[in-house]
């Protein structure tokens, strides 16, 4: 029988999904389990943006052009004008979901060998995407102990090497819900700019913002416009992860080039995606408001429920919807498997995302789970309920 391939074998596995057998052998087994482990939100699509895709659904659902629809690419740059972003159309390229753009981006500015430096947790998709195209993400390291904080210029720049042609950042962040201060980001604009870096910023949790200080996106800086590249997506904004659209936003124009020509290799994007992504541009800001009261009114229930916990260590979010939290267990992979394999509170139980999986560092982690607060109050409630009761059970 013929081989798989060598680099199939060092693929990543999914640290949000690999456990999802558990999960489905629990569910079989008559156990309700409370899905904590991915970022699926539960709020309601906008329906203004189905009814859109209902009533301009084309009689031939035909390719588009490679880079996206021209309309969409209009609307979108008045969309990042919000932010204070000068940005045209002919710097955008509509992508299958945030995923294809992180790919776009790390294929057409780097090459094999070349590393990408990245704070630690990094959400786990970068480690697949450089691992596929011959790329190091050489990991900075941050702590639960100060909210994983960035470390300074002075660490950051000692860990730049010759092959290092990039910096990459999500913010707010996934998976531990650290907002990013405009101060961290012009750091990091300096550094890249110093040492001729690209500037990689992932920022599809932009509106999910809790701290009441306006976002400082990466494409208001002029001084580092051909260092910079944004990655965006539609899935948790408008809650439509199935929807698959994303964005590659650079004012480098060879960078355009670049990802175009990876675009034509896959055709297109979704033209049916592309419709009801130009439509959530017409929702207005209380969606957004609304959105971010019921985040916010979850992440302040859950954080309270965990600290309450004896030997829970959880810093406070103040961005996305995830937290990264410290469990008094001696390996959360373990005590993940061992929730859904064997633990039961009235029927139900609970699936978190071993942490381990979002480091780039063989080692680290190994005490942390990332929690998605995607569940209603009541839900979050009834799933912190298992988890006291199984941090009880887990240490006896």
């Amino acid at each position: 029988m013929p081989t798989i391939s060598r680099r199939s074998e060092r693929a990543y596995s999914s640290a949000i999904r690999k456990l999802t057998p558990y999960a489905d052998r629990a569910k079989a087994a008559g156990k309700h389990v409370w899905h904590l482990n991915i970022g699926q939100p539960d709020l309601e699509t906008p329906p203004a943006a189905l009814q859109a895709l209902r009533e301009n659904m084309p009689a031939v659902v035909a390719y588009t052009a490679s880079r996206g629809l021209a309309s969409y690419r209009a609307k979108l740059s008045e969309y990042y004008a919000r932010f204070g972003a000068v940005i045209s159309a002919d710097d955008i390229v509509i992508t299958n979901g945030g995923s294809e753009a992180i790919y776009f981006t790390i294929m057409s500015c780097l090459d094999r060998g070349d590393e990408i430096l990245s704070p630690e947790p990094l959400y786990a998709i970068y480690n697949g995407f450089a691992e596929s195209a011959g790329v190091k993400i050489k990991p900075l390291t941050t702590y639960i102990e100060n909210g994983f904080a960035l470390p300074d210029s002075k660490a950051i720049e000692a860990a730049i090497t010759p092959r290092t042609k990039a910096i990459l950042l999500c913010n707010p962040n996934n998976p531990t819900g650290t907002l990013y201060a405009k101060s961290d980001i012009l750091a990091l604009a300096k550094i890249a700019k110093a040492h001729n870096l690209y500037l990689f910023v992932d920022e599809v949790y932009r509106e999910f913002c809790y701290n009441e200080v306006p976002y400082f996106s990466a494409l208001c800086m002029d001084d580092v416009r051909d260092n910079v590249v944004v990655i965006d997506s539609i899935s948790k904004r408008f809650s439509a992860c199935g929807v698959r659209i994303g964005a590659l936003v650079t004012r480098n124009q060879a960078i355009i080039q670049a990802a175009n020509r990876y675009a034509e290799y896959r055709l297109s994007p979704s033209l049916l995606g592309q419709i009801f992504g130009e439509a959530t541009l017409d929702v207005g800001p209380a969606y957004f408001q609304q959105v971010r009261e019921e985040y916010k009114k979850r992440r302040d229930l859950l954080i309270k429920r965990l600290r309450a916990m004896p030997g829970v260590v959880c810093p406070q979010p103040e961005g996305a919807f995830y937290v990264v939290v410290k469990l008094p267990v001696d390996n959360a992979d373990k005590f993940c498997r061992w929730l859904l394999d064997s633990f039961q509170h009235e029927g139900e139980t609970v699936m978190l995302a071993p942490a381990e999986g979002f480091y780039a560092t063989k080692g680290l982690g190994k005490q942390e789970v990332r929690i998605a607060y995607v569940l209603n109050t009541e839900h979050i409630n009834r799933a912190m309920d298992c988890l006291e009761i199984a941090l009880t059970q887990y240490k006896k």
